[in-house]
């Protein structure tokens, strides 16, 4: 059985150069050598649970959504049907980004008495960005951020990809990724700051 955890001895992430080293490991992986599977998941999982926990904000919701990608990873290379040779961090966080999404649009549609209790448990961004500490206004301001910035930036500074894998992951040109991620940054920081905004614009 596949087990994730994010106890898993930490290993360097791999880079851009590095993905002739990471399709062998795949390859090794797809041929049931558990080592070569522990390795892969030490490489990815604190990546893929970062990325789900930003953007969900329940530790346990990101444990599942990390457990659920590498099974699907497992599936997928020992089946057979893994078809992205060269692209294996891009498909992986494809996968991982698409679990939390459609929990993302689950929870969206649950009824409104939980949505109204989940609102008197949780902080509101605003209460964020006016009452908490430095970390939480920092989260109140990217939860106030459009869903398309608050990808992008959870992608980079989260799960820790280069532009380059994510415009393979998400089928754009690096330089519009680029663009995208500098106006999300431009974003929170007037949300962040917003007295210097206006004195910039002044």
């Amino acid at each position: 059985m596949l087990v994730v955890s994010r106890q898993i001895p930490e290993r360097g992430q791999p880079g851009d150069g590095d993905s002739e080293g990471i399709d062998a490991l795949v390859a090794q992986a797809a041929a049931n050598d558990e080592s070569a599977w522990v390795e892969l998941i030490g490489l990815y999982s604190r990546r893929v649970y970062a990325l789900s926990r930003s953007r969900l904000h329940d530790p346990h919701v990101a444990e599942e959504i990390t457990q659920s990608v590498f099974v699907t990873v497992f599936q997928q290379l020992t089946s057979g049907r893994y078809q992205a040779e060269n692209r294996f961090e891009a498909w992986l966080f494809r996968i991982a980004m698409n679990r939390v999404r459609d929990h993302i649009r689950r929870t969206s549609r649950l009824p409104t008495h939980n949505s109204e209790k989940a609102n008197l448990e949780t902080p509101s961004a605003s209460g964020w960005l006016q009452n908490g500490d430095e970390t939480d206004r920092l989260r109140g301001a990217i939860d106030s951020l459009p869903d398309s910035d608050q990808e992008i930036l959870a992608l980079r500074h989260q799960a820790g990809m280069e532009f380059k894998a994510i415009a393979a992951m998400l089928d754009e040109p690096v330089g519009t990724l680029l663009a995208r991620h500098h106006r999300a940054l431009g974003k929170l920081r007037k949300l962040l700051d917003p007295a210097s905004a206006t004195e910039s614009a002044s």
